[in-house]
This record gives C-alpha cells, structure tokens and sequence, in this order.
C-alpha cells in the first residue's frame, strides 16, 4: 500500500558503539578485516557474546591468515580500548576480560557448496546460505535513507564525538537515542520527539543531561530539523552509571533494524557482521540497497524497495521483486533492476568486498557515504 496519501508518525532508534551488542559487532567485524585483509577468500562467520569480564567467541573461520588464539585475545582488547571501555574499576575493561575463544574451521560441506559453483570467469559463487534479502531507498533525505533513522544516527555519534573529544566528562560509552517523524501526505514534517539514555558518571544528574541535549546535543544533531515544541525526554529510567557489557550482555546481529532502515522498510532477518562477503545476508542486502539507491538517484520513483532470494550452493538468485509504492514508473524500475548482476561473485567484484573495510561499517548505520554501495 503507498504511504503518499497517509499522515502518520514514524519512530526510529540509534546505539552507541558502546552498546554491548554493538561491541559485540565490532569485534566480529574486527575479526573479519583481520582475516580477509591477508586472505581475500576468507571464509568468516564470527559470533560474539559479551557479558561482565568475558567475551566468548564462536563460529567458523577457514582462512590462509591462520590467526593465532592469543592474536584474536588481542583484537578484542584493541577493539575494547578503541570504544572507550578502559576503567579497571568496572568488570568489562580492555586490559582485564577474559577470551573465550570457541571458533572452529567452517563446515566442509557449507565449503563445497559455495565453491562447487565457482567460476573465476562467469563470477558463479555459489552462495553462502539460503536466505532473503532487501534495500531501500528514499529521496526524503540527501542520503536516500528516511529520516528517523538519519537523526537517530547523528544524535548518537554526536553523544560519542563529544565524549571522545572530551567536551563533556560526565559521558561514558553505553547510550541509545529514539526520533519520531511526523510524515503529511508520506513527506517528513516535523520532529516530534528525542529520546536520549546515556551512561554517565555518577557526579551528573538527570537535569544536567537534560539541559545539555536540548541546548547543544540536539541542535547541532538536527539541524535545520530542529524546532521549538521538539518533547524530549533524557535518561527516563533516572540513574544510567552502569552500563555496557558490564550491567547488560551484548550479543552479535541483535541491531539490525538500528543497522539497516529503523523499520522503515523490511529487512530479511540476517544479520550483517561478522561475515565474509559469500554470506548473501550481508553482500545481497548491500547489493539491494545498492540498486535501491540506482532507482531513486534516476529519479524513476521517490521510494524503491528490492528483494532477493537465493539457495545455497546456487549462484542466480532465486528471485528478485521490486516495489516503488506508487511513487513512480513502476515498470521502468524493474527493467533497470533486472539488469543488475545478482549473482554473488559478481557482487563481490563490483562492490570490491574482499577487502577488510567492515569495521568502518559497524556503528551508526552499515549506509554511510563512503562505502562502496553507497556510491
């Protein structure tokens, strides 16, 4: 059904890369650039589980890197010490957790079924699982994203560049943001209302970050989005000085609509990081956002939605739907779409994914300027 005719709110949330399932992501992701830097064919699929003074790794990894256990114990305390978890008095610090490490080499029979189809020519790379996945684009906003989860993003990394930068002490690592849109015949209106948690030190009390969100965090987050009447509410549950991996467990692939379109658009229920590009969860719905992107950039519809299927083992995708919502030439977005190379060996060279980039993917979205399928 089109939203163009309908009014309606839309709320979008953001975290902060110290949220405990965001290091948990980061670590994975870290994992990954760390194997497919040295061996472009890595096969990686790295799962993460933080909790107090513990980090527990597990998955499968076959890679020419052959990474030593006391290399992948030093990757999670770089990877710790860079999000800013470093105060020995707290169970979860870089110098103190302790590394579980459970990774195996990956299933000869999920090997064989990605490379039985691999033709260096052709670019038939089977893929890496069975699955669906979508992309979505929008022209409400410059980055052809909506706009809920554009701010959600820009008040979260504006909590952590003000933390890094030290301009306000009393911040710590953990936080979370929510915005709601007002939408007026589908195009955004107005901002309705900030949520900001943030960790914090325990000299600070909620009235000081109240003020401190409203007079210079939101301002500076919102931009020309920012108005008078904006409801906001900061630190609701009261008291946020534990925080992290510390109070709550992290896990990895548990944000991904924070990842991809803060429920704007659907999402095909596989998380991204973690894994190599032979993983379609995470190279097809690049792909998807992608061609999304191709759609909207050439003006045939304001709104584009793309879904693909594959098998296993199988490099054409089994389908591939597009939907415009009403918002332009529905037919001459699917020719254009169906001239797209879907098969994952094609991808993967087009987008140039056997590369180590995904740490720089992990936070405030896996759609930022500068990455491949962004272009």
């Amino acid at each position: 059904m089109s939203t163009e005719s309908l009014d309606f709110l839309l709320t979008s949330e953001s975290v902060t890369e110290g949220h405990p399932d965001k290091v948990c992501d980061l670590i994975a992701d870290a994992v990954l650039d760390a194997n497919i830097g040295p061996d472009p064919g890595a096969r990686v699929a790295c799962e993460v589980l933080c909790k107090g003074g513990r980090v527990v790794l597990a998955g499968e990894i076959t890679s020419k890197a052959r990474l030593k256990k006391d290399r992948y114990e030093e990757i999670v305390r770089e990877v710790v010490e860079s999000v800013g978890y470093v105060d020995p008095s707290e169970p979860f610090h870089a110098s103190g957790v302790k590394v579980l490490n459970f990774l195996t080499r990956q299933s000869k029979e999920i090997g064989g079924a990605v490379t039985k189809a691999t033709d260096a020519k052709k670019k038939d790379q089977g893929a890496g699982d069975q699955g669906i996945m979508f992309g979505y684009a929008t022209n409400e906003t410059p980055e052809l994203l909506p706009l809920p989860i554009v701010l959600a993003h820009r008040l979260t990394l504006g909590l952590a560049e003000a933390r890094r930068a030290g301009d306000v002490p009393w911040l710590r690592p953990d936080g979370k943001s929510q915005v709601t849109i007002a939408y007026e015949a589908g195009i955004p209106a107005r901002v309705e209302s900030i949520l900001i948690s943030t960790q914090h030190a325990p000299s600070v009390g909620r009235e000081e970050i109240a003020a401190w969100v409203e007079s210079t965090l939101a301002p500076k987050a919102l931009g020309e989005w920012m108005r008078p009447g904006i409801r906001f509410h900061a630190n609701p549950s009261g008291s946020f000085v534990l925080g992290g991996p510390s109070a709550d467990a992290g896990v990895t692939g548990r944000k991904i609509i924070v990842d991809s379109y803060g429920g704007a658009a659907r999402h095909g229920g596989g998380a991204w990081s973690g894994k190599d590009p032979s993983k379609v969860d995470r190279s097809g719905a690049y792909f998807c956002r992608w061609a999304a992107r191709q759609v909207v950039k050439q003006g045939i519809a304001r709104r584009a939605e793309i879904q693909v299927s594959y098998a296993i083992g199988e490099a054409k995708p089994m389908s591939v739907a597009v939907e415009t919502f009403g918002t332009g030439d529905a037919k001459a977005a699917v020719a254009l779409v169906s001239s797209f190379d879907f098969r994952p060996g094609a991808i993967s060279e087009k987008l140039n994914l056997r590369r180590p980039i995904y740490r720089s993917t992990t936070n405030y979205g896996h759609f930022k300027p500068g990455l491949p399928w962004e272009e």
